[in-house]
């Protein structure tokens, strides 16, 4: 898998962007140093300007890669959906039983992230923090259905549609699939957060992983 992902360009939704970052060095480091500095000081006081001044260039110059920070973040969170994507399937494919399948499957969405050597400009690691404390500012926003149907959010839909196809392979009759995943999905970023900001309500910890819960739940719910 890791040769197969070094040769693969992760495709995020071109209508995101105004030119694409990673046709030149500056659109890369607005991407590498956009992720550590929201990372650092949130996703509401990051600023253009403070981006601009971090890497050294015009604050105009980042306008010609995103026209707001708002797609700025459509743009880090459809990439990190994406990788992710690619992951899930390289490590599931291969595997013919659909429980093993799913069950990696849920491993994957909601494990902890280490750095992926195969993207230089990319910390994942810091990434997997901003989606899980700053993903639900890219939709919950006035514009949110405008931007659904011109398919702003059309990588991170796929990847529940394919952990949904998991889930009735291992059960056809169970109606509330679609639910299920997206509950996976979105409920691993919770508890990663819950286990490192309010741990008295989440059983998650160092050795109590928000893989092994949503697997146990997951199981229990298709039996």
């Amino acid at each position: 898998m890791k040769n197969l992902l070094s040769n693969l360009k992760i495709i995020v939704p071109d209508k995101i962007f105004i030119k694409d970052p990673e046709s030149s060095q500056l659109g890369k480091r607005i991407i590498e140093h956009s992720i550590l500095l929201i990372d650092e000081i949130g996703f509401d006081d990051f600023t253009f300007k403070k981006l601009g001044t971090k890497i050294g260039s015009n604050e105009s110059s980042l306008y010609r890669y995103f026209e707001s920070k708002h797609k700025l973040l459509l743009y880090l969170t459809s990439w990190y959906w994406a990788w992710i994507e690619y992951q899930l399937v390289f490590e599931t494919h291969n595997i013919s039983d659909h429980k093993l399948q799913l069950e990696k499957a849920i491993q994957i969405v909601a494990r902890s992230i280490k750095k992926d050597s195969n993207f230089s400009h990319i910390n994942e690691e810091v990434l997997n923090r901003i989606v899980i404390n700053e993903y639900s500012k890219s939709y919950l926003t006035k514009e949110v259905d405008t931007e659904n149907k011109e398919g702003y959010f059309i990588i991170y839909k796929r990847l529940v549609s394919r952990l949904r196809e998991m889930i009735l392979n291992v059960n056809p009759n169970y109606v509330y699939a679609s639910s299920l995943a997206s509950t996976i999905i979105e409920g691993a970023l919770h508890q990663h957060f819950l286990k490192d900001h309010f741990k008295s309500i989440t059983d998650c910890d160092d050795s109590t992983t928000p893989s092994q819960f949503f697997i146990d739940l997951t199981f229990k719910a298709l039996k």
